[in-house]
């Protein structure tokens, strides 16, 4: 692995967010300016390809990448802002189970992504 890949597989495994591309490519050259866009395209995609990282399409237009092997977990994306929460949620890992089971399935795997706008923007006052 190139030196430039390893840059842009360290990005990706230390971002708390989930970048796209772009974000990865600022986050690159903001390490190596010698890095272009189209070397983070192909290691990313390449990652992808390996397992290593995991794409995601929130509804807004972008790929988001995250690492594979985190902890299980689902996301609810705020229409708004476009930001993502991870969260897990025993109750609805159980109910998975227990439809994928009634269905006649084992189940393997799953990804959930819930999407919604908040009820009441942080700092709003109260509507009577």
């Amino acid at each position: 692995m190139t030196g430039q890949r390893r840059i842009i597989a360290r990005i990706l495994s230390e971002a708390d967010d989930h970048p796209d591309v772009e974000e990865v490519f600022q986050r690159a050259a903001e390490r190596d300016p010698r890095i272009s866009l189209s070397t983070v395209y192909r290691t990313v995609r390449l990652l992808e390809d390996e397992g290593i990282v995991e794409r995601h399409d929130f509804g807004d237009g972008r790929a988001r990448y995250e690492p594979i092997g985190h902890q299980h977990h689902d996301h609810l994306i705020d229409v708004t802002t476009g930001t993502v929460i991870e969260f897990t949620n025993e109750d609805i890992e159980r109910l998975q189970e227990r439809v994928a089971s009634e269905l006649g399935f084992r189940l393997i795997g799953h990804r959930l992504e819930l999407f919604g706008m908040p009820l009441k923007r942080r700092g709003e006052a109260d509507e009577k």
